[in-house]
């Protein structure tokens, strides 16, 4: 059996069952329904437990679609380059979140096991070829504690930005912790926030998946606008909040083709860029990127919106679970994904970028 198919295989099992970095060094949606297995101290098997410099090795996906080489349009993206990342680290991977600086260098990305990632993105001119001072560190509360500690606390699924404050929404027990990394950076110390009395009625696993902070000059200024996996309102479609700001309320994105949503981020145009996937016995496991417009996001709306890319496990992607977006001085956007591997041999961590072309 091949490995391209085992991993196929394998992900249909398991499925079945804005940014600015304002500080410096900066370097898992889970498709898996059972808790990852636990030490005799309660921590996640994979969770960092103090900061710790990794090695990331990275090998070029040279060509996005396998069978079409040459095929570098998709839908509205362009395809600019990716890489699968592996590292001899036990903690790497498991990736569900990415923000990056505004030139796409330094990056910071969350595990589902509740580890901060940084490090800097390498470049050979406009492709990417690894990552280099990477360090791994664990997310701490408020007593300055691993959050892993606390019962279910490490589900850590969603990551905003907003200056120096850092959002992490916790699937599991749709729970918000906010850090300031000018406390320590990621040695700073989370604190709950508040969130709707909805959100904490989220379905168990399909909760908290997506945050996006909105800047000054745009709609909704102020707002953190949080986004659930799969709770579904009474029509079935896909619940959403928005949270503080000028109107806080409840809102919801319809729900087509039994897409779920995996990330989201703002573009500087006002255009809210969802990532989703889902899993047939038919397809197996599909990724799509949708486009909402921020203006037409308000409490008790139903908003939609097209389809800018889509694609299936014909091309190279993984558990692709977070989305962030950058701007060159050429001035192309600049999409990022990555994936979640679930720490299995069968699938991997990929770092994907686009363009952004229409």
């Amino acid at each position: 059996m091949s490995t391209r198919a085992s991993r196929r295989q394998f992900l249909s099992r398991a499925a079945a069952g804005v940014s600015i970095l304002a500080v410096p060094g900066l370097a898992q949606a889970q498709l898996a329904t059972e808790s990852p297995p636990k030490s005799a101290t309660g921590i996640a098997e994979h969770a960092v437990t103090e900061p710790v410099a990794i090695e990331v090795n990275a090998r070029a996906i040279l060509a996005f679609e396998p069978r079409d080489r040459t095929r570098t349009r998709f839908g509205s993206l362009d395809y600019r380059s990716g890489l699968v990342l592996t590292s001899p680290h036990r903690g790497f991977g498991g990736l569900s979140g990415i923000r990056l600086d505004s030139k796409g260098e330094r990056f910071i990305a969350i595990s589902d096991q509740a580890t901060w990632f940084t490090g800097r993105i390498r470049y050979a001119g406009r492709e990417m070829v690894g990552l280099e001072n990477v360090e791994a560190s664990p997310m701490l509360n408020a007593d300055g504690r691993p959050i892993t500690e606390k019962r279910y606390w490490y589900d850590s699924e969603s990551l905003a930005l907003d200056g120096s404050y850092v959002y992490v929404g916790l699937e599991r027990v749709n729970q918000l912790l906010r850090y300031d990394f000018s406390k320590g950076f990621t040695r700073s110390r989370g604190e709950v926030m508040p969130l709707p009395s909805a959100a904490k009625r989220l379905p168990y696993n399909k909760g908290l998946e997506a945050l996006v902070v909105v800047p000054k000059g745009q709609p909704l200024a102020g707002t953190l606008i949080a986004l659930s996996e799969r709770g579904l309102d009474g029509s079935g479609n896909l619940i959403a909040f928005l949270v503080g700001g000028p109107t806080p309320g409840q809102f919801s994105i319809r729900r087509t083709e039994n897409f779920d949503i995996s990330d989201a981020v703002l573009l500087p145009s006002g255009e809210l860029l969802v990532l989703e996937r889902k899993f047939s016995w038919f397809t197996g496991v599909n990724i799509r990127i949708r486009s909402l417009q921020l203006k037409s996001i308000a409490p008790n709306a139903l908003v939609d919106g097209l389809t800018l890319f889509s694609a299936d496990l014909g091309h190279e992607i993984d558990n692709m679970e977070g989305i962030d977006a950058h701007v060159t001085p050429e001035g192309e956007t600049v999409l990022t994904l990555v994936s979640d591997d679930n720490f299995s041999m069968l699938q991997r961590t990929i770092l994907l970028q686009f363009t952004l072309v229409e």
